[in-house]
């Protein structure tokens, strides 16, 4: 037999895979979807819905004392029971009002007129006017048993009790800061009812306009005549000098016009304020005191 006949066996022809061109369009098209997705939740959050808006706004402003009324009540949401509002709390209930008794405490007039008088603060006043009324009486009589009556000056005003020592050559000579005998007599007698008491004390220095040859300027001579007094009072007298403090205000706050003799002699001096520790509202009333009464 011959081997060598037709009987030859094929070979199995594996078919080459031929590429995919078009798989980019996969990737395109799951990023067109995510893009669409995103332009649809910006369009869908972009628009407003007045209606809700607007009563969002109200219920804002309820909180604020207005009208109370109910906020985003449409029954879209997962809660079954639509006709639920939210209770907005009246501004009453978050601010306490102002009742009569509240107001005297605050010192405000009770039935909010700007110009009445609280009762309360005038009370107050009248009390802190008759004190500065004995301490001024006090010295006075102190002064007197001393053989110096009326020697020193004094007034209530706003800032409290001021009293003057006018120098007519008891307590300053011209154009001189030091304390003559007398003058520190008188700082030795009253000193005593002013270190008792816990107001603070401010001691205040004045000048005429006739100019001074020993210092550059009246500003000078008159800080140092203030705080020539501070010192005697401090150093001698026992005076904590936490509650004293001195100021010199030169020819500027004249007591009399200096055109005259009196005046010349009056701007010349020194003031000792006992300065109220009431509240602004109470020193104000102070000077109005004396006519309260009359009236």
């Amino acid at each position: 037999m011959s081997s060598g006949g037709g009987g030859r066996k094929g070979k199995k022809q594996i078919e080459e895979e031929h590429e995919n061109h078009e798989r980019w369009l996969v990737s395109y098209a799951d990023m067109m979807t995510v893009f669409a997705a995103l332009f649809i939740v910006l369009y869908a959050i972009s628009q407003v819905d007045e209606a809700k808006f607007d009563q969002l706004r109200q219920s804002l402003a309820a909180g604020f004392g207005s009208p109370q009324v109910s906020i985003l009540t449409d029954g879209t949401g997962p809660l079954t029971d639509t006709s639920s509002s939210v209770v907005v709390p009246s501004i009453s209930e978050i601010v306490p009002q102002v009742t009569s008794d509240t107001a005297q405490e605050l010192g405000e007039p009770a039935d909010g007129g700007g110009d009445a008088t609280n009762p309360a603060d005038l009370a107050a006043a009248r009390a802190e006017y008759g004190s500065f009324e004995d301490l001024a009486e006090a010295i006075n009589a102190a002064l007197a048993a001393q053989g110096l009556p009326g020697v020193l000056q004094f007034k209530i005003d706003e800032r409290g009790l001021v009293i003057g020592m006018v120098t007519d050559e008891v307590f300053f000579a011209a154009d001189s800061a030091q304390l003559t005998p007398t003058s520190q007599k008188v700082i030795d007698t009253m000193s005593p009812y002013l270190v008792a008491i816990p107001n603070e004390i401010s001691i205040e220095g004045h000048a005429n306009t006739v100019p001074t040859s020993r210092y550059s300027s009246n500003w000078e001579l008159s800080s140092d005549r203030a705080t020539q007094v501070l010192r005697r009072m401090v150093e001698t007298d026992g005076m904590p000098g936490a509650r004293i403090a001195a100021t010199g205000y030169g020819q500027s706050r004249p007591l009399l016009p200096n055109d005259t003799d009196a005046g010349l002699e009056a701007n010349r001096r020194v003031d000792l304020v006992v300065l109220s520790n009431q509240p602004e509202r109470i020193r104000e009333l102070l000077p109005m005191v004396p006519t309260l009464e009359k009236g």
